[in-house]
């Protein structure tokens, strides 16, 4: 199952309070149709129906059932940008 570092878990819970008082509000990772793997990164007050569910140091991420899969043994990290964005990056756990 996907895993989240420090960062990423901070930062998700700082979205997701930020953008819904939701008890179950969580970034939703979707994979998304193009001709090279891609995800779409969006906060979300509910999962869709089928979505997996990481929850780690408070932070609650849903994954589509093919976001699921394909991330099933990677590590999600997340940093601050400059310009105040949020820059996310995938890795293998080690």
């Amino acid at each position: 199952m996907l895993t989240l570092t420090e960062n990423a878990s901070t930062i998700v819970r700082e979205i997701t309070t930020t953008a819904s008082e939701a008890e179950d509000a969580g970034l939703r990772i979707a994979t998304e149709d193009s001709p090279e793997p891609s995800f779409a990164i969006s906060a979300v007050q509910v999962p869709e129906p089928g979505d997996a569910k990481v929850e780690q140091d408070g932070a609650t991420v849903y994954l589509d059932p093919t976001s699921a899969q394909q991330l099933d043994e990677m590590v999600l990290d997340a940093s601050l940008e400059p310009n105040g964005g949020v820059q996310f990056a995938l890795g293998q756990q080690v």
